[in-house]
């Protein structure tokens, strides 16, 4: 068993894996303070431990790297607001979206029976569009460009997008996953905010948000969450885009956006915000972001070697609000 200051005990049996150096080679076990080296099961992020503090380290497909503080959680009662990840927590849509990478890939390989292998699930959910791409580009057809394979990935995407809109296209491609409109209309009862926060472009999100709240009758997803924010647009040629493909889950800036720019809740109260994911990715972005985590069942916390990053891991949204009522 190790300790990891601000994150708490990791064993073997954890998902972690030990290390002896971080792969950037900057730091190394036993030299400059540095008691431990640990990385998510995934590869995706490593902490460097000293006595008493941790940082993470976030690789990056792209080539931006970058090093964020760890800060120790708690949960905070009374729980002031909920920040809720997108695909897989809040709208059963990641078979869509792996689909449409698969459909990418095959795209750049010109071959339309490609398909992806198991193995590539953990690299084609929860990061950015960018990163799924490339790590299909480098394993598949290392001859393309990630410039080559976003191109035939919008192309997909407004095609399947505008049939599904239009009330066509592939079949259950978004819904509501199981006990959401009950527990939204809970936390909106007990006047907790609620956020909305997801690694997907605003124009394949929003299709996703509004068809789930048709299919709960819950009316404009605007009017009825305090803040929703998405990873923006993309960057095309003759267009302007924002940012989002560089700073995306696992990287924490997207929850910390929406809980303090979007709800007003100051960084000092953070423990009064709950986090809800179902991805590696996102569980480290929140943690990242400094807000207790709710792991959520169902995606790849586990396959990722994250959940020892979660305060709590619930199998449903019963189980949430038994944990922040």
């Amino acid at each position: 068993m190790t300790i990891l200051p601000a994150i708490g005990a990791v064993t073997e049996g954890s998902g972690f894996c030990f290390l002896e150096s971080c792969s950037d080679g900057l730091f190394r076990v036993g030299e400059n303070g540095v008691k431990a080296i640990a990385a998510t099961g995934d590869g995706k992020v490593e902490f460097i431990a000293f006595a008493d503090s941790t940082l993470a380290y976030v690789a990056s497909a792209m080539g931006y790297p970058a090093y964020y503080p760890v800060h120790p959680v708690c949960i905070d009662k009374p729980v002031r607001a909920v920040l809720m990840d997108l695909d897989g927590t809040s709208v059963r849509s990641e078979e869509f979206w792996v689909w449409i990478i698969q459909l990418s890939t095959a795209s750049l390989l010109g071959n339309p029976d490609f398909e992806l292998e198991e193995a590539d699930l953990p690299y084609v959910s929860g990061h950015s569009v960018s990163e799924h791409l490339q790590h299909c580009v480098r394993k598949y057809c290392p001859d393309r460009t990630v410039e080559e394979a976003r191109r035939y990935y919008f192309e997909h995407t407004h095609r399947e997008l505008h049939a599904i809109m239009e009330g066509r296209g592939r079949a259950n491609a978004f819904t509501p996953t199981p006990g959401l409109k009950d527990f939204l209309l809970e936390l909106k009862g007990s006047s907790i905010k609620i956020g909305l926060v997801t690694s997907g472009l605003y124009e394949k999100a929003w299709p996703e948000i509004l068809s789930a709240f048709r299919t709960m009758g819950l009316g404009n997803p605007k009017e009825f969450y305090d803040a929703i924010i998405t990873a923006g647009f993309p960057l095309r040629q003759g267009e302007v885009g924002t940012l989002g493909e560089l700073s995306p889950k696992p990287h924490p800036w997207l929850y910390a956006e929406t809980c303090r720019v979007g709800l007003g809740i100051d960084f000092k109260d953070r423990n009064s915000v709950i986090g809800l994911e179902d991805s590696g990715a996102g569980v480290c972005s929140i943690r990242l972001a400094g807000f207790p985590t709710i792991g959520m069942a169902g995606g790849n916390i586990l396959s990722s070697g994250t959940r020892a990053l979660c305060t709590a891991y619930c199998e449903n949204f019963n189980e949430v609000l038994a944990l922040i009522r």
